[in-house]
């Protein structure tokens, strides 16, 4: 099916101000299909290596499902929920012994060919849905402070800088099996633009200030700059960050 853009994207990964890295990042184009694309961002917790080793199963889950994912034939919302479900097992499976256990959390999203885009997410990376710069819509995190915010005992801006922000209710590798929230966009237009991140980008800029940046630059510019800008207000004590944007212009 012919769509009314062309699709250019960008990814940015640093560690932040912490020893390691746990951040982790994926955008595939699939094999056979080049408008069917693949997004995914895993933010890890547990230890030097139990939170890298759950988000490395989080990509390594991802790849090898995609690897067999047809999309003429096969459902995205069910790849996805089955990526979420597969990636959790795994990493209770291979859990680290001699560390806190590892978990993760997973932001994803998947680019048909019809324009058409699901998502789903568990714990606190999000994606974010604009349009020339304006948000349509978000994942909401499966966080402490987040149940808060819907009760109506905190704003989206006093849940940020609240002590518990990053206390998760839901993740990957947990006892309990991971939420797995699911959106779809219908059709994906011109002016679109996709964001996925860990809380290491989102935690230091506003919806409308992510919106701008993204609208005005190129997209792997958007993502050294977004990167750039969370780790000048982090003033030292920053996570690892991990961002991807995926731009949807106007056909020359």
């Amino acid at each position: 099916m012919a769509t009314g853009y062309r699709i250019t994207a960008g990814t940015g990964l640093h560690k932040g101000d912490r020893d390691y890295q746990q951040d982790q990042l994926g955008l595939w184009p699939h094999a056979q299909h080049k408008e069917c694309l693949l997004g995914v961002v895993a933010d890890g917790m547990g230890g030097r290596s139990g939170g890298r080793k759950a988000s490395d199963q989080v990509m390594m889950t991802a790849q090898q499902l995609f690897e067999r994912f047809s999309p003429e034939r096969d459902s995205p919302a069910d790849f996805l929920q089955q990526l979420v479900f597969e990636a959790h097992t795994v990493i209770r499976l291979t859990a680290v012994s001699a560390e806190q256990e590892p978990h993760s959390t997973v932001a994803a999203f998947m680019v048909m060919p019809d324009a058409s885009c699901h998502w789903v997410h568990a714990g606190d990376s999000r994606i974010y849905h604009f349009n020339q710069g304006r948000l349509l819509r978000r994942t909401l995190d499966h966080s402490y402070v987040q149940t808060l915010v819907d009760k109506g005992y905190l704003t989206p801006e006093q849940a940020n800088s609240h002590p518990q922000s990053n206390v998760l209710v839901g993740c990957l590798g947990t006892e309990a099996d991971p939420p797995a929230t699911a959106a779809l966009i219908p059709a994906l237009a011109a002016g679109d633009a996709l964001v996925a991140c860990s809380d290491g980008v989102w935690h230091y800029l506003t919806d409308d200030e992510m919106g701008h940046i993204v609208d005005q630059l190129p997209a792997k510019e958007s993502c050294q700059t977004l990167i750039s800008i969370a780790r000048e207000r982090a003033r030292g004590y920053g996570d690892n960050l991990s961002v991807l944007v995926v731009k949807f212009e106007i056909k020359s």
